[in-house]
């Protein structure tokens, strides 16, 4: 594990699991309690062997979720048992992920909770491993079906739907009084949900949607695209890009001296390059000038959060922040567990997934990154609250947070 240098730190997030601990009953005496040795094992998948970014994501996911075992561990751990975490390299490959963990399930110990770094085909491949297991999973790599508890009834997805997001877009397009937008969006899954549901959102609000144009991932031109929706003389244009694509959407739009506000999506903001210097990014030059993102609000950094600031730098002490904190949900799934296993008396998984339901152990989790997961019985997506969205102008990063 790589939380150890953390130890002088992890004392200050106890106080966050107080509440819990002493509202517990003892474990001797919880259902599913598992074996005598006083631990329970849970494990984290994460691509740290990928390239890129998508080891960068991996990294800040698995320090998350490692910072939260210390920090649970520190509060007195889940029903009188401290936490173990494994973490399981699946180099963000759909087939090495199902491989290494069915070899790790083998071993005959049963992990209370699975946690995973994304991608979303990471995330399709192993939840019907765990389904079979009867495992709780968080998920932040939702899929179609990770949020139906017909399919998954033990998997809780920490990352906001799609729907909750767009639903973020209305109210600042509408406070900047921008009648007329156009949308342009990426080739992959996430995109053209994003390009069929902003349209069906908007034009449900009173928007003119006057272009939405799709542009392949894979391309290294989108200038067709763009002038298309130049054309169509927008207010402003509504962004889904993430990665490399971004770079030439960026490039696209200073080629064609179109002076547009670009209001860019999670996944923009997720990019490093909006964050980073010339050459390695374009913080700071004439293609973002016109630029804003969609963050949650622990994304921005802010010196009243003192609970928050207290677990960004406990997570920077455990591990590598590769990226900004929309990867670090993790970091909340640990005291989710234990706000709903204490409030069930039971690590059974399927206790604590019914008591994941409840809006007070939801909001007794005292979570972090996301203010409140709010799961129901119908979908076990967080529902996020368009007010936690906010949208800033890029700046420079540190530890997860624009500055």
């Amino acid at each position: 594990m790589r939380f150890g240098k953390a130890k002088s730190l992890v004392a200050s997030m106890a106080v966050l699991g107080l509440a819990l601990t002493g509202c517990a009953n003892s474990a001797s005496s919880a259902e599913g309690a598992g074996d005598g040795d006083g631990t329970l094992k849970v494990l984290v998948l994460g691509g740290l062997g990928a390239e890129g970014i998508l080891a960068n994501n991996a990294a800040t996911s698995v320090t998350a979720a490692e910072a939260s075992v210390a920090a649970v561990n520190e509060a007195g751990g889940i029903l009188g048992k401290k936490l173990e975490i494994e973490v399981i390299d699946d180099r963000a490959d759909p087939t090495v992920a199902v491989t290494k963990l069915r070899e790790k399930l083998a071993e005959g110990e049963k992990p209370v909770a699975v946690m995973n770094s994304g991608p979303s085909t990471v995330a399709e491949a192993i939840l019907p491993v765990l389904t079979q297991k009867q495992i709780l999973s968080f998920n932040i790599g939702p899929t179609e079906t990770s949020t139906d508890p017909s399919v998954n009834p033990l998997n809780f997805d920490l990352s906001p739907s799609v729907q909750d997001y767009i639903d973020g877009f209305v109210p600042e397009i509408q406070r900047k009084k921008y009648e007329k937008v156009a949308v342009l969006h990426g080739s992959s899954a996430t995109g053209e949900l994003f390009g069929k549901l902003t349209e069906q959102t908007f034009t449900s609000s009173g928007l003119k949607v006057t272009g939405n144009e799709g542009y392949d991932n894979a391309a290294l031109d989108m200038t067709p695209q763009l002038e298309k929706l130049k054309s169509s003389n927008p207010d402003a244009l509504v962004l889904d890009s993430y990665g490399a694509p971004l770079a030439y959407v960026l490039q696209g739009i200073e080629k064609l001296g179109w002076d547009i506000p670009v209001i860019g999506n999670n996944s923009v903001s997720a990019t490093s390059l909006v964050a980073t210097d010339p050459p390695a990014g374009v913080l700071g030059t004439s293609q973002v000038k016109n630029l804003t993102m969609q963050v949650f609000e622990s994304t921005k950094f802010d010196p009243k959060n003192e609970k928050l600031n207290a677990a960004v730098k406990l997570m920077a002490e455990t591990g590598t922040i590769g990226s900004s904190l929309i990867l670090a949900y993790n970091y909340d799934a640990m005291w989710l567990l234990k706000s709903a296993a204490e409030s069930s008396n039971s690590l059974e998984a399927k206790n604590i997934a019914e008591a994941l339901l409840d809006s007070k152990v939801q909001e007794a989790a005292q979570t972090q990154i996301l203010p409140k997961y709010a799961f129901t019985s119908e979908s076990h997506a967080p529902h996020m609250e368009p007010e936690h969205l906010i949208f800033i102008s890029p700046s420079k990063m540190v530890n997860g947070q624009f500055q």
